[in-house]
């Protein structure tokens, strides 16, 4: 383990970056300061500052100009009286000239305290353009004039404006403090390979042809599964890794087809000893990104009990407004979407029965979008007066709906909202529903952090479609050990041994205890459907691998880019990516992905069917 340093070595270490920085200073020739340092202590003193022109104001005698660079604005200022030649070059600088200004600080009269720097200026008395710019595309301000696929094409200039660079400042801390976390806790940092071996389960791989191997590709890792725990069998019992993973899915604002992974794995421990750790880590981040400390122990959830109270595997916790289950108190009084229905589920939205008719057919237009699959949305209003109002007064009587509202704890003032259908589908519509109303009513604070474990998974998922078991993570997650027997009994009612993290309705990470032994990981290919062979050619270097005495070890990814985003403060990754794709998957500013030349498609002996070409 590396040796931590002693106070004194820390201090001493401090001094020695600080002796560097400031001989550093002494002997740029271009710069003494940056455009985010000054301030009024430092009044007379003379200055090199560069960067880029964000505007400049001409205002008779005075020219003054915005000088931008990654720390911070400067004002310079040009005195007509003074150096009428310097002014006149001034006022013919344009946005974004990078410019070298010497000058002397001085106290501004019209101070700006939105800026650190708005106490003092630069009175210029002589500068240099060390390059032109054309008139760049957009306003490079917080508050731009510019469309986003317009800024994902010139990222680089979109990177210059503040809010995007914080986001990637941001976005190195969070990695930083991960790393000394994890370094203090034992773990050891290793590279994996990014040509690896397709694999079948899973989303879609990204795939790279060989040329030196014709007709074979590599795939590029959708996390480094397999690899950390053939790390685990090689000894390294605590390894982690802030690693680049690929996916070829369908995008949306919390997916990228390359996104970050904290990827973690543990030797010789058991299931809380891995929640006991990474919660750890959680805190930490908390406790040094945002100043916000968790004394508590997280809140575990059990998988059923989410999907029951809140329709989704990843609830948000910051606001109540649980499902209730109507199914049996509603039937059998003719109404025909609840006598036909499978599940009847319904929310309360306290203190919502003012809503009006235009609102309520805009909740109905919202169940009823593809994406959610509702067939129509059912509402009861509970009177300031006690009575209730109802699109199915005519099949219920006001005692019979009393007890729906008594089912749901609701009180006089309440919106009872209600959806019918087949269950998994009229769940997952009432975890949307849900989700919507807690943002309309302000309950879905950003400024508040509610996180929570989810356990106690099934190991398994059913597909009617190709009639056939999927992993519900991976097929290498051990199944609870008092389950192994029901593997071949009754696969279905395997719970897995797994666990994912979820903070306000985003799941940052997910993991498990994995399996280690080999005849067990056999009999999961098997329940998988995969053949012996079939499983050899896949994940035969991972079975032999556990011929040579693999411990019992479980891990954890955390989505790096998830993270980042919820300490800025946003839903989506995208502008915590320094150069990200947009919703079709496409870089717009390299334009890529693009075709190949012919001589390479014939190096990789590649050729494209005729019927793609037309």
């Amino acid at each position: 383990m590396i040796k931590a340093f002693s106070g004194f070595e820390v201090v001493f270490l401090e001094i020695i970056n600080s002796y560097f920085y400031l001989k550093f200073k002494e002997n740029n020739m271009y710069r003494t300061h940056n455009c985010g340092e000054l301030r009024l202590a430092d009044k007379g003193e003379e200055v090199i500052l560069c960067g880029w022109v964000q505007r400049s104001r001409d205002l008779g005698g005075m020219t003054f100009v915005d000088l931008h660079d990654r720390y911070g604005i400067t004002q310079l200022v040009f005195n007509m009286e003074t150096n009428s030649a310097l002014c006149e070059r001034a006022r013919k600088l344009g946005r974004e000239f990078v410019i070298r200004a010497e000058g002397r600080v001085e106290e501004r009269s019209n101070k700006n305290l939105k800026l650190l720097t708005g106490e003092i200026e630069i009175v210029v008395n002589e500068f240099s353009i060390l390059n032109k710019s054309e008139i760049p595309p957009f306003t490079i301000e917080d508050d731009t004039d510019g469309g986003e696929e317009l800024r994902m094409k010139y990222r680089y200039l979109d990177l210059r404006r503040n809010c995007i660079r914080n986001n990637i400042i941001l976005r190195h801390k969070v990695a930083l403090e991960v790393r000394r976390y994890m370094d203090e806790a034992g773990f050891i940092e290793v590279e994996t390979p990014v040509l690896i071996k397709s694999t079948p389960e899973g989303a879609r791989d990204f795939v790279v042809p060989s040329r030196m191997q014709p007709r074979t590709f590599y795939a590029l890792p959708q996390s480094p599964q397999t690899l950390k725990q053939l790390l685990m069998v090689a000894g390294f019992d605590r390894y982690f890794q802030i690693v680049r993973c690929f996916r070829d899915e369908d995008l949306r604002a919390d997916r990228q087809p390359e996104f970050t992974q904290i990827d973690c794995e543990m030797s010789f421990v058991e299931r809380d000893d891995i929640l006991y750790t990474f919660e750890g880590l959680a805190k930490n981040l908390f406790r040094h990104i945002m100043g916000i400390e968790f004394k508590d122990p997280f809140i575990k959830l059990a998988y059923n009990d989410a999907i029951v109270n809140y329709g989704t595997d990843k609830p948000d916790l910051r606001f109540g407004m649980k499902i209730s289950d109507l199914t049996e108190i509603v039937k059998n009084h003719g109404f025909t979407l609840f006598d036909t229905s499978e599940f009847v589920g319904a929310i309360c939205a306290k203190r919502c029965s003012g809503y009006t008719r235009k609102q309520i057919d805009g909740l109905t237009e919202f169940v009823k979008k593809p994406q959610i699959g509702a067939r129509g949305l059912i509402y009861v209003k509970y009177e300031i007066d006690g009575n209730f109002k109802s699109t199915v007064d005519k099949f219920y009587s006001q005692e019979d709906i009393k007890r729906w509202a008594d089912r749901l704890k609701a009180m006089p003032g309440d919106l009872i909202l209600i959806l019918a259908g087949e269950r998994k589908t009229t769940l997952s519509a009432l975890s949307e529903l849900r989700l919507e109303m807690g943002e309309r009513l302000g309950l879905r604070k950003k400024s508040e952090f509610v996180p929570l474990w989810v356990v106690d998974f099934p190991l398994l998922e059913w597909d009617d479609e190709t009639k056939r078991f999927y992993a519900m993570h991976h097929p290498f997650t051990s199944p609870k050990p008092e389950d192994i027997h029901l593997l071949e009994e009754d696969p279905g009612r395997v719970m897995a041994n797994a666990y994912d993290l979820v903070i306000n309705g985003v799941e940052i990470g997910g993991g498990s205890v994995r399996i280690h032994d080999a005849n067990i990981q056999k009999l999961m290919f098997k329940v998988l459907g995969f053949t012996d062979k079939e499983a050899d050619e896949q994940f035969g270097f991972l079975l032999n691998a556990f011929k040579y005495g693999a411990p019992p070890h479980g891990g954890i990814a955390f989505g790096f880019d998830r993270w980042v985003a919820m300490f800025g403060g946003q839903d989506s990754i995208r502008d915590f990516i320094a150069f990200p794709k947009n919703n079709s998957g496409r870089d717009v500013m390299l334009d890529t992905p693009s075709t190949i030349s012919e001589r390479q498609l014939d190096e990789l002996r590649l050729k494209f069917r005729e019927e793609e070409l037309l």
